[in-house]
């Protein structure tokens, strides 16, 4: 559920009529709904009212506008930051260091340490491992601090989620965690560390996850590696799930609900006996924002006219890189459908939204939005072909604000240099 909808043949985000925010901002810009994040966030808790202990920490790559972060902060979330400005990020909206959780395949040994000086010293809530080299450096960098950094060790399961190539993270060929037949070794000699609080172990196996069997599959196996871990003699306290759910993108889309996720989930891990840490963040992102755009020609074709509009690939990325769809709707629907190519002003044959969809009818000048946008969308945005790096409004019941600016070309131009020998 979401909290766009026409009225009076005007699409609304809430309370605001789009056509308001595309005549003081411009196009493009994304649209937030201030409410469909709450609800989100809160449908989320709710499908884990049957995991005791729990801890949510919401995966800041899907939307890092500080707007938002504050919002979920208010929602009780921590956050799941996957590079040193993320964690930055964190801070800034006011998620306390003590809730977030730092995974990442690449952290840098100065990111590292930037962690554990976070919060005046005390440190950040916990390190996602995923190498052994890893851990001994930040095992060192604690104890010259006097400090033991909680941490798990992330294990890869060799699990395929059944999902984008490109965002599958739990086969034993992606580059992320430690294959969990080597897990085992690899945590005895971590958690005998001075400057390590190896408390317990991680898995994340992919994103837009459309069934819960892959998931249920992973769980277990972390499961069994629990016990093992165990019966060795090592405590475990703290177990992370990931994230991964996926949203529905098309209007025919069916996926599972954060309530049998959370059954499924409180089914597996009974008896664990651990704190469960989850990482959501497109199942909250995704559908609480749309990318408003304005057609700038339609433009005849050898099969179907081109819908040519003002957002481009560098705005929204997905179509381009995983072949990802997004609704398209007109922001004022005449009733009429069209079938036609949907493509964006870049110099690529792949700045390609849709070909040969269905859609509804538009002229230039006419607005439309994609749907489904409001995660991974304004985070993985560029300013490829010296374009504005696209704005960010946020929406709260019958009152707006932005909440990212437009970066114009001569605002990136002015950060350049020349050198003076040219």
């Amino acid at each position: 559920m979401d909290h766009f909808a026409h009225r009076d043949g005007v699409l609304h985000c809430e309370d605001v009529a789009l056509p308001a925010i595309a005549e003081a901002v411009g196009t493009p810009v994304y649209v937030y709904s201030a409410a469909t994040f709450r609800r989100h966030a809160r449908v989320f808790r709710e499908g884990l009212a049957g995991v005791p202990r729990k801890h949510l920490a919401y995966a800041i790559k899907a939307n890092p506008n500080l707007a938002v972060l504050r919002l979920l902060a208010d929602e009780g979330y921590g956050a799941d930051v996957v590079s040193g400005g993320e964690m930055a990020r964190a801070l800034a909206a006011g998620m306390p260091a003590s809730e977030i959780v730092f995974s990442g395949v690449g952290k840098t040994p100065a990111e590292l340490a930037r962690g554990l000086d976070a919060n005046n010293g005390g440190g950040i809530g916990q390190f996602n491992l995923e190498l052994e080299e890893e851990g001994e450096v930040l095992a060192a960098l604690a104890a010259a601090r006097g400090l033991r950094a909680p941490a798990v060790l992330r294990v890869n399961p060799d699990v395929d989620a059944g999902t984008h190539a490109k965002i599958s993270t739990g086969r034993k060929e992606n580059k992320f965690g430690v294959p969990i037949d080597q897990a085992p070794a690899m945590f005895a000699r971590l958690a005998a560390l001075p400057g390590l609080d190896l408390r317990g172990v991680a898995i994340h196996i992919g994103s837009q996850l459309g069934d819960l069997a892959p998931l249920e599959a992973a769980y277990r196996r972390i499961g069994q590696l629990v016990a093992e871990l165990r019966g060795a003699g090592h405590v475990i306290s703290h177990v992370d799930l990931g994230g991964g759910l996926g949203v529905p993108y098309k209007p025919d889309d069916t996926m599972p609900s954060p309530a049998a996720y959370g059954a499924m989930v409180a089914r597996v891990t009974d008896g664990w006996d651990a704190e469960l840490m989850f990482e959501p963040g497109r199942v909250i992102a995704g559908n609480a924002g749309v990318l408003l755009t304005r057609v700038i020609w339609v433009k005849p074709g050898v099969v179907h006219p081109y819908v040519i509009v003002d957002a481009a690939m560098n705005d929204l990325a997905r179509p381009a890189l995983y072949d990802a769809w997004h609704d398209f709707v007109a922001v004022s629907p005449s009733g009429t459908r069209m079938v036609a190519n949907i493509a964006g002003p870049v110099c690529e044959s792949g700045d390609t939204f849709a070909m040969g969809r269905d859609i509804d009818a538009v002229a230039s000048g006419d607005l439309a939005v994609f749907r489904t946008a409001g995660a991974y969308g304004a985070t993985m945005a560029s300013t490829y072909n010296s374009r504005a790096l696209v704005p960010e409004v946020l929406v709260d019941g019958d009152r707006y604000a932005v909440v990212a600016d437009r970066v114009t070309p001569e605002t990136l131009i002015a950060a350049e240099r020349v050198p003076d020998w040219l």
